[in-house]
Parts: C-alpha cells; structure tokens; sequence
C-alpha cells in the first residue's frame, strides 16, 4: 500500500491498481510501464514536478509520449517562468522518488494541472507510488483527488 493508493480508497474512488517488474537499467519509467502493461503511451501518465518563478512547486501531469510546455504550465499557474524542479526538492516535497512520484497522496499537497489530453480516455494511469505500480482512474477522479485544473500543458 501507498500513500496514493490510500487516498483513492478513503475517497472511495473506482480505481485498479497495475504492477509489474521494473527494470532499473530502463530509459523512461513510463514507456517501460506502456510496455509492460499493453496499454498504449498516452494512456500513461508521468507526474513533473515544475519550479514557478524560482519559489514555488507546481505539479504537471502529462502523457510519457509528450514533452511538457514550460510556456504553458507557467501560463497556467500565474507564473512568468517554469522550469523543472530539482531532484532533491521533488522528494523532499512530494515524498516519493523520482520515477515513482504519484499526483495522490504526497507529503504537502502542491497545486496541480492535468493535460487536456486525458480527457480523451475513460480511465488512464498515473504512479501509485512506486516505480513498477501504477493506479488506473478516471480523468475526472484524478483531478477531483488533486484539486486540479485541466488545460493544454504538453507538446
């Protein structure tokens, strides 16, 4: 169980929990879990942790077969600038590690957007904490479980 996991059951949200065995020496966490899965790329997707204005943390979540708009992310939050947040700061924050960072259920819950791309699904994945385990969720849940907007933050 992870923390992310525990907050879709307390919300009692439909959900289905994906695992498999992740290989350490793999390229893209996400294009790995794609694969392994059998679900197509912009089914998956990654949880990026973005700087605003060199003070605070935002959170993008988008498909692993696109790149995130620094122009859009930080149009979207208000912000002059975006750029990617440091490592250390990611898990401090979030308290989970790179390449297992979930939208649900981090340490201090930080303002986040989902890419309009997701509503194009019935249900898409996102980390549940760990690499090698994602949680399956409708679009909707996940942005009701993160407080979050919707809004084109890829390219």
């Amino acid at each position: 169980m992870t923390p992310g996991i525990n907050v879709a059951k307390k919300n009692k949200v439909s959900h289905k929990i994906h695992e498999y065995s992740h290989d350490e020496t793999a390229d893209s966490y996400g294009l790995e879990a794609a694969e392994k899965l059998g679900v197509i790329e912009q089914r998956i997707f990654k949880t990026l942790v973005v700087m605003l204005d060199n003070k605070t943390l935002a959170v993008g979540i988008i498909p692993v077969s696109a790149m995130l708009s620094m122009k859009l992310i930080a149009k979207a939050f208000g912000a002059k600038k975006a750029n990617m947040a440091d490592k250390s700061d990611v898990e401090r924050s979030t308290g989970y590690v790179l390449g297992g960072v979930s939208p649900l259920g981090q340490k201090k819950a930080l303002r986040t957007i989902v890419d309009a791309s997701a509503n194009n699904y019935a249900s898409i994945y996102v980390s549940a904490g760990r690499r090698g385990l994602e949680i399956e969720l409708s679009p909707a849940d996940l942005i009701k479980l993160t407080n979050g907007m919707v809004t084109k933050i890829s390219q």
